[in-house]
This record gives C-alpha cells, structure tokens and sequence, in this order.
C-alpha cells in the first residue's frame, strides 16, 4: 500500500480567509492568544502563542476572528469528499488531517508526481495549502506530513530511517506518559526505538508500541473511510461584508472548485446549483443557475456564476456564502473514437444556452416544439431547453408568426401588403377550436410580395371576412 498524508496546519486561518483576499492583517485567536496569524501580520512581529493584547500593541490595525472549530469539521469533511476523487480510500485524521490510500489510483493518474500535483492544484484553486508526505502506512504518512513534509517514503525498507527523527509527542497518550518521556530523556522516535521493548511496554503500556508498530507497518492499523455525501453544501465565512456582488466571485469560485472535486467522487453531474448569499439582517439571495445538461465543468460553472453576478443589485452587503446542489445525476463521460475524424466539432449550443439563461435570465431563453393543434398560433410552445423536438417540421407554414394576425388591405378581390401579393401555394383551409370557444374559419395562402418576399397570408370565411398577414418565411 501506499498512502498520501494531508496536514492542514493554516485549516483555522483558511477558514476565515479563503473567501476574499484582504489588505488588512487578520489573526485567529483562542483563549485570547494569537493561534494563527497571516503573512501582513506577521511582518508586524505578531507571533502564535502572544496575548492578544500584546498583538494589539505591535499591530493596532489588526483584525482578528475567534477559532470557529465547528466551521474547521465542517471545512475539513468538504476537504474529504472531495479527496474522493482520487481515491474511495480517505480516512479523516482529525482534527486538520486526512490520509489517502492511492495505490490502486497510480496508474488512472499517471503516477505519483502527477497525482501529487493534481492534489496541490486543486486544493489551491480552493483556498487550502497542505503540507504532504508519502508512506507506506497510514499512520506514517500522517506523521510525516506533519513533522517531515516532503518526505516520500515508498517503501518499508526505508520507513524505519524516516521516523527516526520525528518528535515524542506524535504518539498519542496521557500527559503523564508525555512527562515520562521527558524524565527518561527521550525526545524523538529513533530514542524510543533504542530503548528494550520489554522495558517500555512495562512502564509504558503496550499501547505506544502498538502504535509504532502500525506506523513501522508491523501490526495491521484498520481504518474507517469516508463516505461521499448525497448532497453538496459548502459555506464561506467572508472576513469581510462585501457590497459590490462582482466581487464574491471570488469566493464562489473557490466553492465551485470543491463542488467540481465532489462531483468528480460521485462520478456525477448536476444541472443546478444555487448560490445562497446571506446579510447581516433579512433573507438571503439566492442565485439559481441552471444547466442544459449535467456537467461537473469547475471553470463553466465560474462563466455562468459571473453572467449572473454582472446583472445583480445587491440590497445589502454580503457576509457570508453557501452553495448547495441537492440533485445530483449520474454523469456519462465523453465517448472517444479510436479512429480520428476529420469532420469539425458542432458548436456547443448547451453551454451557450447557460450562458445566455446565466445573463438574461432563464424565462428570456427557451426552445420551440410543436403541439398537436391545427391553430397555427397554438400549434408551437415554448419548453425547457433540450426537452422538445429535435427537428421541426412546419411543412408550408412560415417558423416566424406575428404575435397578432395584422389586417391587410384587399383592392380587386386582391390582398396588398407592400403592394399587390401574389398567390403561389393554397388554400390550406383550418377549421378549428369549436370546443374551447375560440374557433376558426380561415384560408391560408403563402403569397410573394412585389419585393420577392414570401408571407403567410388568410383568408378570414364566415361573418368577419378581410385578409390578414399572419407570417413571413425566412
């Protein structure tokens, strides 16, 4: 086996910032100590472990956010589904870590280097930095990544010399035991090693050898994998309220990205998602932004989120940002042909329709399909895009009707519209609607103007009689 270890160790600092870069410095702060400070702060002498108000007193303008530790679980499951897309083997190393199995996952990606790199892009498309390593066990990877990033051990012959420097306190233990180990003198694993196993055991407990051993890959180390979620739901804590709305792409960018990954684990796609924009008072706005066809496209998704933010008002500044996709869809890859094809690729018109519904809005874009009515003013609907015909057949009818039958002028028994028409085609005669109160008598006829243009014109039959343009043929 071989695993990747992930160690988040800016996860609480992440959390706050990944939404919108700031010009400010900012801190995270527990128990009113510096925990994680960022680059501007700490060119300030903010130091992790200063009092807050020591921190103030170096840096007066500094912002600073309380450790969210539930926002922290919440980000670091995101992290893991969208791990899944590399491997289905993702155990959580709570609470800033994850290990991944990705043995069989080698060949799918083109080796190691090349999987290593798809992990780093991502996660910094997503706001997050890793610090990684490579072991041959689980629990190893974990500590190298933690202590020794960089380090990639692939095989057990060279493990052992691996963990030799890193420090004690990796082990998991009482405090005592913790104390113990610096009576002893004690600091790093390699000395621990040294040490007789019988010794250690009895004034230790067998449990920090077992420990080692899963590390060293001796004993077995059973993991609990992650599983994938149904349901997309992601949040951003802006560390600032935003009132211009071009500018939360940002950070919807960076959720689109997570969403991409997730989507990537479910091998699926979604047709919608939506984009829930929270103030500091009243409802959210919501962004719906829908799709043709599924798709799980991280940079179409940023086209179309960007259509719909160019167009919106905010009402008031925003403070945070949730993106949820509830209906996820099995999604079919492209099929590719062994043969080259020289013929030219057909214009992407589902991608445009996003766009144009992203921009306009969904109600000012849609298809025509034909309806089972003799009325021609009834005989075509407007539908969803890709749910009517694929191919209209309107026979000798025009595909442009006026949106009212307009009168035309009749001199001679001859109908006029930009002069006298002559009939070339007709009559179809339509008789229709008697059932719902708005029947028809009517003689249609395609006729050419004195310019060559073709038209639909009718005859009106019964009481009200005259002629009306109702078409024109492209």
């Amino acid at each position: 086996m071989l695993w990747i270890g992930l160690h988040f160790p800016r996860l609480p600092l992440e959390t706050l910032l990944r939404g919108s870069p700031s010009p400010e410095a900012w801190a995270v702060i527990e128990q009113d100590r510096i925990l994680l400070a960022d680059r501007k702060a700490l060119a300030r002498g903010v130091r992790p472990g200063m009092l807050l108000s020591a921190a103030l007193a170096m840096a007066p303008q500094l912002q600073t956010r309380r450790r969210d530790a539930a926002a922290e679980t919440e980000n670091l499951l995101g992290l893991a589904a969208w791990a899944s897309q590399f491997t289905p083997s993702v155990a959580l190393e709570f609470p800033d870590g994850l290990v991944i199995e990705v043995s069989g996952s080698l060949k799918l990606f083109g080796g190691l280097e090349n999987l290593i790199d798809r992990v780093k892009t991502g996660l910094a498309d997503m706001g997050f930095g890793a610090t990684l390593a490579v072991a041959p066990s689980a629990k190893a990877a974990s500590w190298l990544a933690r202590e020794a990033h960089g380090r990639f051990v692939k095989n057990s012959q060279e493990l052992k010399e691996a963990l030799q420097s890193l420090p004690i306190h990796l082990l998991h233990g009482r405090q005592d035991i913790q104390e113990g180990w610096a009576a002893i003198g004690v600091s790093t694993l390699g000395e621990l090693l040294a040490l007789p196993r019988e010794g250690v055991a009895r004034r230790f407990g067998q449990e920090v050898l077992d420990e080692v051993d899963r590390a060293l890959g001796r004993l077995a180390d059973p993991r609990s994998f992650f599983s994938v979620p149904a349901r997309f739901h992601a949040a951003i804590e802006l560390p600032a309220e935003i009132a211009q709305a071009e500018a939360l792409a940002f950070a919807g960018r960076r959720l689109l990205a997570q969403l991409a990954g997730f989507l990537a684990a479910r091998s699926a796609g979604v047709q919608r998602f939506v984009f829930r924009l929270f103030h500091r008072e009243g409802p959210s706005t919501d962004l719906d932004v829908g799709l043709v066809a599924p798709s799980r496209d991280a940079g179409h998704f940023t086209l179309l989120l960007r259509e719909r933010l160019v167009s919106l008002v905010l009402r008031e500044a925003v403070r945070s940002i949730v993106l949820e996709a509830g209906n996820v869809l099995p999604f079919a890859g492209t099929a590719r042909s062994l043969i080259p094809e020289d013929r030219t690729a057909p214009g992407d018109w589902p991608r445009l329709i996003e766009r144009l519904r992203a921009r306009l809005g969904n109600q000012a874009v849609h298809s025509v399909t034909v309806a089972p009515e003799h009325r021609p003013e009834l005989a075509q609907r407007s539908v969803e895009p890709g749910t009517g015909q694929l191919q209209l057949d309107f026979g000798e009818r025009p595909f442009w009707l006026l949106g009212a039958p307009r009168p035309i002028k009749e001199v001679a028994s001859v109908p006029h519209y930009q002069g006298p028409l002559t009939l070339l085609a007709g009559p179809e005669r339509i008789e229709s609607g008697w059932w719902d109160g708005e029947d028809v008598a009517r003689d249609y006829f395609v006729a050419r103007t004195p310019d060559d243009a073709l038209v639909w014109v009718y005859r009106e039959r019964g009481q009200a009689e005259g002629w009306f343009l109702h078409g024109v043929f492209s």
